[in-house]
C-alpha cells in the first residue's frame, strides 16, 4: 500500500499551485495600490490640492470695536483703547507634557509672571470658555476626555514693545504665543454709573447655540450685565479677517491674500447726564452708607441720573480677569455688584404716603377735607399706635397730613382699607399701589430688574398655611429676596395699618418709588423708565430712537393729584414741613416727601423723594440711604445735592435737622 511521505519534497504541480496563489495575491494587491493611487491622483486631486493649499492659508480674525457709550450731550462715558495683548494659543502648543512646560516657563519669563500665574490664568480662561469651573476642566484634559480649546488666552495686557520685538525674534522658540492688537473697554470717568454700563465677557459655550450671537466664535466678547447687555446687538460690531500665507509651523510668511474689513458698533447715546449722575453719586458717596438714587423725567421716563452705593471699578472685568479680584466683589459683606435702584427690595417708609392718600381719595375712603384728631397716638388692635418722635400735631387733613408726616393720620385710613376689604374684598391700598408701579418690574432697559412685593392678605394667608414646612430666609436673602418669608400668623388689620405708612411686608426699589411720583405729578401716565435715547453710527448719524410708551394711564381725579401735590409741597416749602429745613429757602418750589422705614436689628433707612417744580413738574427724585436714619437728616441732603445739578442752582441745600419721618 502507498504511503504519503510528509518529510518527503513537494511535486511539481504543488510548487506551481503555491506560486499561483501568492502570485494572484500579489496582482490583487497590486491593483488595489495602482487603484487607490489613481483614486487619489486622478478623482480626489483637485480636493487634495484644495486642502493642502488651504493648510497654507490661515484666516486671522480682526475684531470690531463695540461702540461708544455717550450722555444725553455726546460725552463719552464709556469707549475703548487699544492694547497689545500677550496671547497663547493652546491648540498650538507642544503636545508633550515636558516641552510645553518648557515654553510656558519662558512664556512666564518675558511677560513677567510666575510659572504658576501663567498656569491659573491659562486653566481659567480655557475653563471659563466651556462652562467649566477650572478643577473640573484639569481633570478632564488630565483623564483626556477634552481637549484644550483652540481659544487664545490673554495673559498680559499693555506688554513693553520691547518685550513684543524679543517674541517676534524668536517667534520659532514660542509657537502659539504672539502680542496681539485688542479693542478692550475704557472708562474715562472711572466708576461713574458702574452698576447701568455693566462690562462685556467672553462669550460662552451655550450662548454660541443662540440665534443672537449668529456669527460668533470662541474667545470673542459680549456684553455680560447692565446696558452693555440690554444693547450689544447695537454696541457690538461684526468682525472682519485676513487671509494670509503661513509656513509648515502656521507661522504668517507669506503676502497678504484677501482683506474683510470689521465693521465697528454703533454708539449709544443715553438718556443720562453725566453731571446729574456724578452729583447724585458724589452725594451718596458723601454719606459712607449703602443706598440708591433715581431721578427722572416725569413724563418721558428718561433716566438723567441713576446710581448704587458702594459702587465697583468696571475695568476689574477687563482682560485678562483677575478671578480674585471678582470673588471679593462677590464676597463683600455690602454687595457693591447689586445695583439697589433696580434690585433691592426695600419698605419705603412714609414716603408711601402719597400712595396711600391716593388710594383713600380715589375710593372714597376720606376726602381732602377730612380731618382727624392727631394726639400722638391711639389704641388699636391691642396695641399703641405712635407718632414717630411722639408728636401731636392736633386736626389735620390730608394736606396738613402729608406736611407733618402724621403716622396716626394713615393708621386710621389703614383701618377704613382693611373694613373695606372686609366688606367687599376690595383692596384699596394695594390695588392703587400695584396700578402707581409696585409689585411689578417698570421694565426700564437693564437686565435683571426686582419685582418688589405688595403685600396683600392672600399672600400672607397663604404663607400661614405653608407655616408647617417653613423655608429658609435669612440675613441678606430675606432683605434682596421678595416673598421669602417665615410665618406664624396670618393677615391682621395690623398688617393694612402699617402697609399705609410704608412699613411691614411692603418691598419696593427706589426706581418703583419714583415712577409712582412721576404718575401722580403728571395725571397719571405710569412711565416706562429707560436709559437709551439712540443709536448712532461711527459718524454720527442717528440709526435708531428710542422713545418708549407709558406702561398704562391711571384714572387719576385732578382734585386728588392736586390734594396730595399740595400736601407734598407744603412738606417741603412751608414751616413745619418735614424736609423744610432743607428745603425752605430752595429757588424752587419742591414737593417733596420724607420717609424713615424701620428695619429688624438694624438702624432705620432714609428715604426722601421729590417732584420739582412744585407747579408744574418736570423731574423725579428718590433716594434712600441704609441705616441713614431720618429721611430728612440724611435723604433729603442727598436729593437736594441732585436737584441741584438739575436745576444748576449752586449752594441751594441746607443740611437736614428735622427729626421727623
Amino acid at each position: 500500500m502507498f504511503r504519503h511521505d510528509e518529510n518527503a519534497a513537494p511535486t511539481h504541480a504543488q510548487f506551481a499551485m503555491r506560486v499561483a496563489v501568492i502570485g494572484g495575491i500579489a496582482v490583487v494587491a497590486f491593483a488595489a495600490i495602482v487603484f487607490r493611487l489613481w483614486f487619489l491622483e486622478v478623482l480626489s486631486g483637485e480636493t487634495y490640492l484644495k486642502e493642502a493649499n488651504a493648510n497654507r492659508v490661515r484666516e486671522v480674525k480682526i475684531p470690531a470695536p463695540r461702540g461708544d457709550i455717550l450722555d444725553r450731550a455726546g460725552r463719552v462715558l464709556v469707549d475703548n483703547k487699544t492694547v497689545l495683548s500677550l496671547q497663547v494659543e493652546p491648540s498650538q502648543l507642544p503636545r508633550m507634557t515636558e516641552p510645553r512646560n518648557r515654553e510656558l516657563r519662558k512664556v512666564a519669563r518675558v511677560a513677567g509672571m510666575s510659572y504658576a500665574r501663567v498656569k491659573d490664568e491659562m486653566t481659567s480662561q480655557m475653563a471659563a470658555s466651556l462652562g467649566m469651573e477650572p478643577a473640573r476642566f484639569e481633570r478632564k484634559v488630565r483623564n483626556g476626555r477634552i481637549e484644550p480649546p483652540s481659544v487664545p488666552v490673554t495673559l498680559k495686557q499693555d506688554i513693553p514693545f520691547d518685550r513684543v520685538a524679543y517674541l517676534r525674534e524668536r517667534q520659532d522658540e514660542f509657537p502659539g504665543v504672539s502680542a496681539t492688537q485688542q479693542y478692550v473697554r475704557d472708562y474715562p470717568r472711572g466708576t461713574l454709573g458702574a452698576h447701568l454700563f455693566g462690562y462685556v465677557a467672553e462669550i460662552g459655550p451655550d450662548q454660541l447655540e443662540e440665534p443672537a450671537y449668529d456669527g460668533l466664535e470662541p474667545g470673542d466678547r459680549i456684553g455680560a450685565t447692565g446696558l452693555e447687555l440690554q444693547y450689544d446687538p447695537i454696541l457690538r460690531g461684526r468682525n472682519g479677517a485676513i487671509r494670509v500665507q503661513v509656513d509648515a509651523q502656521g507661522q504668517p510668511r507669506g503676502r497678504e491674500l484677501s482683506r474683510i474689513e470689521p465693521e465697528p458698533g454703533d454708539n449709544l447715546k443715553l438718556t443720562l447726564d453725566a453731571k446729574v449722575q456724578a452729583a447724585g453719586e458724589s452725594a451718596l458717596a458723601a454719606t459712607g452708607l449703602p443706598g440708591a438714587f433715581v431721578a427722572m423725567d416725569v413724563d418721558d421716563g428718561s433716566i438723567l441720573g441713576m446710581g448704587s452705593a458702594p459702587g465697583f471699578d468696571p475695568s476689574i472685568f477687563t482682560p485678562p480677569v483677575e478671578q480674585g479680584h471678582v470673588q471679593a466683589l462677590t464676597d463683600a459683606d455690602e454687595d457693591p455688584l447689586l445695583d439697589r435702584a433696580t434690585q433691592s427690595a426695600y419698605p419705603t417708609g412714609s414716603t408711601f404716603k402719597a400712595v396711600t392718600g391716593s388710594a383713600a381719595l380715589e375710593a372714597g375712603l376720606v376726602t381732602p377735607e377730612h380731618t382727624f384728631s392727631d394726639s400722638g397716638s391711639f389704641e388699636w388692635a391691642g396695641r399703641e399706635w405712635i407718632n414717630a418722635g411722639e408728636a401731636a400735631n392736633g386736626i389735620v387733613d390730608m394736606v396738613s397730613a402729608l406736611r407733618v408726616s402724621s403716622d396716626v393720620f394713615f393708621y386710621d385710613i389703614g383701618i377704613m382699607a382693611d373694613d373695606a376689604y372686609e366688606q367687599s374684598g376690595e383692596e384699596v391700598i394695594q390695588d392703587w399701589a400695584k396700578q402707581l408701579g409696585f409689585g411689578s418690574p417698570t421694565g426700564i432697559d437693564l437686565p435683571a430688574e426686582g419685582a418688589g412685593l405688595v403685600p396683600t392678605p392672600e399672600w400672607r394667608d397663604k404663607l400661614f398655611e405653608q407655616a408647617g414646612a417653613p423655608g429658609s430666609c435669612g440675613g441678606r436673602a430675606r432683605l434682596f429676596e421678595p416673598g421669602c418669608y417665615e410665618t406664624d400668623r396670618p393677615w391682621s388689620v395690623g398688617d393694612m395699618m402699617n402697609l399705609a405708612v410704608g412699613q411691614g411686608d411692603l418691598q419696593a426699589t427706589p426706581l418703583q418709588l419714583a415712577t409712582s411720583y412721576a404718575a401722580i405729578a403728571n395725571g397719571g401716565a405710569v412711565v416706562r423708565p429707560h436709559l437709551g435715547m439712540e443709536a448712532e453710527d461711527p459718524s454720527g448719524a442717528q440709526t435708531q430712537a428710542f422713545e418708549p410708551a407709558p406702561r398704562r394711564q391711571v384714572d387719576l381725579d385732578e382734585t386728588t393729584r392736586t390734594t396730595i401735590m399740595e400736601g407734598l409741597r407744603q412738606a417741603a416749602m412751608e414751616p413745619g414741613g418735614t424736609s423744610y429745613p432743607t428745603f425752605g429757602g430752595y429757588p424752587v418750589e419742591i414737593a417733596g416727601k420724607t420717609g424713615t422705614a424701620e428695619k429688624t436689628d438694624q438702624e432705620d433707612q432714609s428715604w426722601y423723594a421729590a417732584v420739582a417744580p412744585a407747579d408744574d413738574p418736570e423731574y423725579v427724585v428718590a433716594v434712600t440711604v441704609e441705616r441713614g436714619g431720618w429721611g430728612a437728616s440724611t435723604a433729603a441732603p442727598a436729593a437736594c445735592e441732585i436737584l441741584n445739578a438739575l436745576f444748576a442752582v449752586n449752594d441751594g441745600c441746607v443740611a437736614g435737622t428735622s427729626q421727623t419721618l
